[in-house]
């Protein structure tokens, strides 16, 4: 894939689908920084991303995810974002400017066979939302907001560090 001046790759992704974990083994790979926007927002609020859901909403969450986002001025970075990343147009737009979106696809089972404790991971689901209805929306969300999917299927992370690499050089 030709980067086109956009010098950041950006994981997007259902929670557990690994985009931390591989954004790490692919920045040392690619020789690039990066940053786990999670972190980012912890350390811009002083608390736990599962924190922040409980205490101030998730209304408040989603905002200051966004103000994280777009406040991003990387370059040469791989970015893992959260997985509620996409449910802002603004963040998703200025991110788009900024880099080559890469989407890691786990299939449903699979989230739910990995997705141990939602509010331990700080996972936003919406008042009544259920987990199927997270992964219908987010997926839709995701697909319009990929340059690129990485098919995730029973893959070690490893073997999805190496098609992602594959498919973005």
């Amino acid at each position: 894939m030709n980067r086109n001046n956009k010098n950041n790759y950006i994981l997007i992704g259902m929670p557990t689908s690994g985009k931390s974990t591989v954004g790490v083994i692919l920045a040392k790979i690619l020789g690039m920084d990066f940053l786990d926007t999670d972190l980012l927002i912890q350390q811009r609020e002083g608390m736990l991303l599962p924190d922040i859901i409980e205490r101030k909403g998730v209304d408040t969450f989603l905002k200051c995810e966004e103000n994280a986002l777009i406040s991003i001025k990387k370059e040469n970075t791989v970015i893992a974002t959260g997985g509620s990343a996409v449910y802002s147009m603004a963040a998703m737009d200025f991110l788009r400017q900024n880099g080559v979106i890469i989407y890691l696809k786990v299939e449903k089972d699979e989230l739910l066979r990995r997705l141990k404790d939602v509010k331990e991971r700080g996972v936003v689901l919406r008042d009544g939302e259920t987990i199927d209805e997270m992964f219908e929306t987010r997926s839709e969300l995701y697909e319009s907001y990929a340059d690129v999917v990485v098919y995730e299927n029973d893959n070690t992370i490893e073997e999805t560090v190496r098609m992602t690499v594959d498919v973005i050089k």
